[in-house]
């Protein structure tokens, strides 16, 4: 359903139920095209129902919302990937199945948005291997190649850089940057503050759109504490959350803290010189 002009997304009083249990409170917001917006908050706190709710996914209890123009999405769950048997190149070509359906010919014009989405996610050379055979970063790009393929108005990625290599981490952040420097909205999530601070725009979540602006006036320690139960630790002066997100990727997650707060650091000002 279209919206207005003026904004991508335009979501009034949706509500998002599972069973019994509310994931997601009613709530409004408006999302504008150019945007980087950072979806924050512990497990369970909506962020991947309001990602799904974005991708249409999922079914709005009660509300309505509404997009103009086309959604891709990639998810957290690399790991669920591995079994594929199929290579590189069949995964890219996944993301033009929404312009010329599951069984329709490659055009010129699909062949065209391939090649590009895998020159800049930088895994051209990898178009013949195995996609269950490469690294979780590899895999990484290679999914979010495979949605720009699409050309998306509108990119969702769930913790799109948690737990992958540097290199992956700077690419596909620089990518994120391009992407709304062009005209198109990134919406992402993600446990890790400093991460967040880069984006434009912070929705911190808690079952509910607890708060919703800019970084510096939603990244504060009062509306933190009542987003993550007081579980927050100092790092060289900044705020960095302390969370279970290992449920959702399989990995140790307190070790990755102080790490993920330099190279994220050090990624964002990538993100900024090559995107703004």
């Amino acid at each position: 359903m279209p919206t207005s002009s003026h904004h991508l997304v335009s979501a009034h009083d949706v509500c998002v139920h599972y069973g019994p249990v509310v994931a997601l409170a009613p709530t409004s917001f408006e999302l504008d095209r150019g945007a980087i917006v950072a979806l924050v908050g512990s497990n369970g706190s909506g962020k991947t129902s309001m990602l799904s709710l974005l991708a249409g996914l999922v079914t709005p209890e009660e509300g309505t919302v509404a997009v103009n123009g086309s959604v891709a999405m990639v998810t957290q769950h690399r790991e669920h990937h591995r079994w594929m048997p199929l290579s590189v190149d069949e995964v890219l070509r996944m993301g033009r199945y929404q312009h010329r359906g599951l069984l329709g010919p490659l055009r010129r014009e699909d062949r065209e948005c391939i090649d590009w989405s895998a020159e800049l996610l930088e895994v051209t050379g990898l178009r013949r291997r195995s996609f269950g055979e490469l690294s979780g970063g590899q895999q990484q790009r290679v999914l979010v190649a495979q949605a720009l393929a699409a050309r998306p108005d509108l990119l969702l990625l769930d913790e799109p850089i948690t737990g992958l290599d540097l290199p992956s981490q700077l690419r596909i952040l620089e990518v994120i940057a391009q992407h709304a420097a062009s005209g198109g909205t990134v919406v992402f999530s993600t446990h890790h503050l400093a991460e967040a601070r880069r984006s434009d725009r912070v929705m911190l979540m808690a079952g509910c759109v607890l708060a919703d602006g800019p970084p510096d006036e939603v990244l504060v320690p009062t509306l933190l504490a009542e987003a993550f139960g007081g579980r927050l630790i100092r790092d060289d002066g900044m705020s960095i959350v302390v969370d279970d997100h290992g449920h959702d990727h399989g990995e140790p997650h307190a070790p990755e803290l102080v790490p993920h707060h330099d190279a994220h650091r050090h990624a964002h000002e990538h993100l900024h010189d090559h995107g703004r």
